[in-house]
C-alpha cells in the first residue's frame, strides 16, 4: 500500500472533519471524497466565523476588541485545496449497517443489460415486458420495409 497524501486520507471517508481554510474560517462536514490537489468535498457542511468590531468608548479608553461567532449551514460543498490550511477529525463515521451515505453496498440500484442482442431474462421482477417480449418495430434482427437504404429513384425504377 503507498504511502502518500491520498492512502492517510482514505482512513477518514465518511468521518466528521475540522477544516481550517486561509481567510481563518472553519468548515466542519462528513467528508465524502479528495483529489492530487487536496480539494475536498464534505457533506453536511457548516461555516463558521469569527467576527472582530472594535468598541471605542472614548478618547482615553482603550479599544475593546469584540469576538462573536458566526455559524452557517453549507449542506454539500468542494473546498479547493489551495485555501485549506489544516485537517482535523471531529469524531468517527456514524454507525450503520447500510454502508455509504445510507445505500446498501454495491449502489443503489441493479444493473441491467438492456438493447440489441440481449435476451430479456426480465430479471428486475417487475411485470413482464410489454408485447410478450418481442423486440419494438425497428429494433429486431431484420431491416423494417422502407426505412433506410437508398431512394426508389437511385435504384432506377
Amino acid at each position: 500500500m503507498p504511502s502518500g497524501k491520498g492512502s492517510k486520507l482514505l482512513r477518514y471517508v465518511e468521518h466528521r472533519l475540522r477544516v481550517t481554510l486561509s481567510d481563518s474560517r472553519v468548515i466542519t462536514g462528513t467528508f465524502l471524497a479528495f483529489d492530487k490537489h487536496l480539494n475536498l468535498v464534505l457533506s453536511d457542511s457548516e461555516e463558521f466565523r469569527t467576527l472582530r468590531s472594535s468598541a471605542s468608548g472614548g478618547r482615553n479608553r482603550a479599544n475593546v476588541v469584540e469576538e462573536r461567532q458566526e455559524k452557517r449551514h453549507l449542506g454539500l460543498i468542494i473546498l479547493r485545496g489551495e485555501n485549506v490550511v489544516s485537517l482535523a477529525v471531529e469524531g468517527p463515521p456514524p454507525p450503520s449497517a447500510t454502508g455509504r451515505m445510507g445505500m446498501p453496498p454495491g449502489g443503489p440500484g441493479m444493473s441491467v443489460g438492456a438493447g440489441r442482442g440481449i435476451a430479456n431474462m426480465n430479471m428486475g421482477g417487475g411485470p413482464p415486458p410489454v408485447g410478450g417480449g418481442v423486440a419494438p418495430v425497428g429494433l429486431g434482427a431484420a431491416p423494417v420495409h422502407g426505412v433506410g437504404g437508398a431512394g426508389r429513384g437511385v435504384m432506377g425504377m
